[in-house]
């Protein structure tokens, strides 16, 4: 009889390459399940998980109040900037009160990026982009701020941008020092309870195996960082790949409380979902 396919949709990125690296190349025990992977960017993962189309997928935290009736969070396999993230770049060295008066392109709608931007400054005006085709944008003088996210937080110096804000570093001070939650993954509901809590172990297990296993992980993570030198791809994975991904702990969960209850207070999410995690 033949496993159950579990789906594990993520970006094509090198941190979630690394994080899944002893799923693809079947590192560790799976038990009852088979995996596959689906890769696509974070904006098409949202929409899917709207529909409920994969078994597991990364989000954004943005999203999740629209898709927590069908998924559950997952206790592992975040993305938090702790004390840095997606950041508003420009080829000038503008004050940040130039948000308010020129235009943004943004990664996506449902982005936690967009989330925190508007939670730093609600009266933006924004053109949605995708995130691979901003930054060089900005430096081509095509639109006049960007904001960014994966490798470029590492690389916009290199095409003579310059940093407007930080959200990430903006969000630890504001909060007294917590990390600034962008993404995680979830399970779909109807897998049943029991399924739900074994895929976790399974998906905590692998994160873990890359932690222990780094100069091999990264090897196959290279692979899909975009023309990222060997050293940036290290540093980009450490950024987003850490104990805060083999499990939120109180400090994650206290984070991503803290996130909904400013965004609810501002308007921004209809309302506080539930932060329930599998196995909790």
């Amino acid at each position: 009889m033949e496993k159950p396919l579990i789906r594990v949709a993520h970006s094509p990125d090198s941190d979630d390459a690394f994080m899944f690296y002893a799923l693809a190349k079947d590192k560790i025990d799976t038990g009852k399940f088979r995996f596959d992977h689906v890769l696509s960017d974070i904006q098409t993962l949202n929409q899917e998980a709207m529909k409920g189309t994969y078994e597991v997928s990364a989000i954004s935290f943005h999203a999740f109040p629209q898709v927590a009736s069908r998924y559950a969070l997952l206790p592992s396999g975040s993305s938090m900037g702790d004390k840095y993230g997606p950041m508003v770049i420009a080829r000038e060295k503008y004050d940040p009160s130039v948000l308010r008066q020129k235009k943004v392109a943004i990664p996506g709608l449902m982005t936690t990026a967009f989330l925190a931007l508007r939670l730093y400054e609600p009266n933006i005006d924004y053109v949605v982009m995708p995130f691979n085709e901003i930054l060089p944008a900005v430096a081509e003088g095509k639109i006049d701020l960007g904001l960014i996210i994966h490798e470029g937080q590492l690389t916009y110096a290199q095409s003579g941008l310059h940093k407007i804000v930080d959200l990430g570093e903006w969000w630890f001070e504001k909060t007294g020092g917590l990390p600034l939650p962008l993404g995680g993954n979830v399970v779909r509901k109807d897998l049943g309870e029991e399924n739900c809590r074994k895929i976790s172990d399974i998906l905590r297990e692998a994160i873990q195996y890359s932690l222990d296993h780094r100069a091999e992980a990264l090897e196959y993570a290279l692979t899909f960082a975009r023309g990222m030198d060997p050293k940036t791809a290290d540093r980009f994975v450490g950024m987003y790949v850490n104990e805060l991904t083999v499990d939120y702990g109180q400090r994650g969960r206290s984070a991503l409380r803290r996130l909904f209850e400013e965004a609810v207070e501002k308007k921004l999410v209809p309302e506080m979902p539930s932060l329930q995690f599998v196995g909790d």
